[in-house]
């Protein structure tokens, strides 16, 4: 793909170049053997939130370069999620979360409807499934208000029951906003507005470090079989914004003459996500979300919008996840059948009908948090030079769950703030 890249960015005949430079973390300097180039915009990471910055990026007339380590787009996170559009209940108000995630579910069901995305506004049910739980539902009521969330109704459980005749609460908050929508299609309508309007893919194509060079992050980018040691290419650009995801961290702590302490720290919750298997037709029509846990919003019912039924994600933290291993994404995404005995419990709080052996497998997915367990949530990060000191860097920081919803307005967030 750099063959590619340099094709078009650089009009030069990769044949003639040297050998790759071995770059030494850290070193000064900036051997001639390696080829340079000026771009204007560079986006690291192609998952839902850097193709919706590159696509406004380009939409306002940048010359944009996505570059992922990956051989196409959304292969990570993105690709691993419920695929559920949040109404913005959860969170604290005036947060990044809460403020983007409302604004964000506007702009992605006005962008559904005029590309034709498929997306379904079922609706949600956040259930009390004991009188100890009615505090916290009232709570999330409030929250919701707050930020701005039209439509929320706190039903008895009678009411709940009877719009779904399988749930078994004794309170829900109903809310209409909530929905569902592909993805997939949706990353690939971001992926073609963005090349319509002249943004330039390169996959398999790692960034492994950079420096801070006349007031400018020049960025050192190689093949991804290569990326344990070997430089192909120097890019400086006018703007670099860290879209990287679970390898956010790891990669801006490469980036020499960013100061540490502007890098939060890590954490990994995998959860798994299990389908259900051996029913005719779904049991419930509306997404079904229980009080949130720790780490996440509760084991929950989504429905695709081909029917199929999933239960999930459970939090199970990751331990001992060394930079390097986040910077290469070395995550085990593996489903363990044995997972599925602590969610039966779980489920029939609120589904008692659910049947034994009916869990089958499904996929996993890693969020990217910044905060541990027995801590408190963190909002995301999104920190540009006023912050960290670093002309023409956006560093994007924790950006789980309600990253999908909120990708839009993250994207139009950028645009209005760091754009010259």
């Amino acid at each position: 793909m750099l063959a590619y890249l340099g094709r078009k960015w650089m009009r030069f005949s990769t044949g003639n170049l040297k050998p790759t430079w071995r770059f030494a973390r850290g070193a000064s300097g900036v051997p001639e053997t390696i080829a340079k180039e000026r771009v204007d915009t560079v986006v690291i990471g192609a998952g839902v939130v850097g193709l919706a910055v590159a696509r406004e990026l380009s939409l306002r007339g940048r010359e944009v370069l996505i570059l992922d380590a990956a051989s196409s787009f959304g292969t990570v996170t993105s690709s691993r999620n419920s695929e559920v559009v949040h109404a913005g209940i959860y969170y604290p108000p005036n947060s990044l979360k809460a403020k983007f995630c409302v604004r964000g579910r506007e702009l992605l069901y006005r962008y559904c409807s005029e590309y034709g995305i498929p997306h379904n506004k079922i609706g949600k049910l956040i259930v009390a499934t004991g009188s100890s739980e009615i505090p916290k539902l009232d709570l999330l009521m409030h929250l919701g208000t707050q930020n701005g969330v039209s439509g929320l109704r706190m039903l008895e459980g009678f009411d709940a029951m009877r719009m779904e005749p399988q749930l078994r609460c004794v309170k829900a908050l109903l809310s209409p906003e909530s929905g569902i929508l592909d993805a997939h299609s949706f990353m690939l309508s971001l992926v073609g507005e963005a090349e319509n309007n002249h943004a330039t893919f390169s996959y398999n194509t790692v960034v492994l470090n950079g420096h801070v060079e006349e007031e400018k992050m020049h960025l050192f980018v190689a093949e991804t079989g290569l990326c344990e040691a070997e430089a192909q290419l120097e890019l400086i650009p006018n703007l670099v914004v860290n879209s990287a995801g679970l390898g956010a961290q790891a990669l801006a702590k490469r980036f020499q003459g960013l100061d540490h302490r502007f890098v939060p720290p890590s954490y990994y919750a995998r959860g798994c996500y299990f389908t259900l298997s051996g029913t005719k037709s779904p049991p419930f029509n509306k997404l079904v979300y229980p009080i949130p846990e720790e780490g996440g919003l509760g084991v929950h019912v989504t429905l695709d919008l081909n029917g199929l039924v999933k239960f999930g994600p459970d939090v199970e933290w990751i331990e001992c996840i060394d930079d390097q291993s986040s910077f290469l994404n070395k995550f085990d995404y593996r489903v363990k059948t044995h997972r599925a005995e602590k969610f039966y419990p779980e489920i029939r709080k609120y589904y008692p009908d659910l049947k034994d052996g009916s869990l089958e497998p499904g996929y996993s997915g890693i969020r990217p948090k910044l905060s541990g367990p027995k801590q408190s949530p963190v909002d995301f990060v999104i920190q540009g030079e006023e912050t960290h000191g670093v002309p023409g860097l956006v560093n994007l920081f924790g950006i789980e769950s309600p990253g999908l919803t909120s990708s839009l307005a993250i994207a139009e967030y950028i645009a209005n703030k760091f754009l010259r």
